[in-house]
């Protein structure tokens, strides 16, 4: 996928969440959780601005994503410690930020297995590649498609919440 279908890909799986977060009264942590999720939406496909490691290698596998997880709620539980007001315990902002960075990685995954290049998301525990040959990457009507799904989703989830 390129960036409009991982963007959506990631609007996609976090609405349930942030709208369960907006429902528990969690506004700031929803909407900085869903400004991370876009951000990091691309974050795997840095491999192709690094020369020593392979397009869909490392960054592209479930250890990236629990590491991604660990550095972003690690980064949540400081934050909030600084601005406690704004977005309420340390421990919820850390547990958000740990769920989005590993979700933001695993969604992109998730979004390029439909590729005919695929992932090996258990490297380097195990060779198993996944495919599903569904649509090329640069497909524009996939990309498209997942970023409409996404911000459909995120956005009806938000006003479900809030009713």
């Amino acid at each position: 996928m390129y960036w409009k279908g991982h963007v959506g890909a990631s609007l996609l799986a976090y609405a349930p969440f942030g709208a369960e977060l907006v429902r528990a009264g969690d506004v700031a942590i929803a909407s900085l959780g869903a400004a991370v999720m876009v951000a990091l939406a691309t974050l795997p496909d840095l491999d192709h601005r690094l020369r020593l490691v392979n397009h869909r290698g490392f960054t592209h596998t479930a250890g990236f994503a629990v590491l991604v997880g660990a550095v972003v709620g690690a980064g949540g539980y400081h934050l909030a410690d600084a601005v406690a007001p704004l977005l309420g315990p340390a421990t919820t902002a850390g547990q958000v930020g740990f769920l989005v960075g590993t979700l933001s990685v695993l969604t992109h995954v998730v979004a390029d297995v439909v590729t005919p290049m695929g992932v090996r998301p258990l490297w380097p525990l195990a060779d198993w590649h996944v495919s599903l040959s569904l649509v090329p990457a640069k497909s524009p009507i996939a990309n498209y498609a997942l970023l409409f799904a996404g911000v459909l989703a995120s956005g009806s989830a938000m006003v479900v919440a809030v009713s």
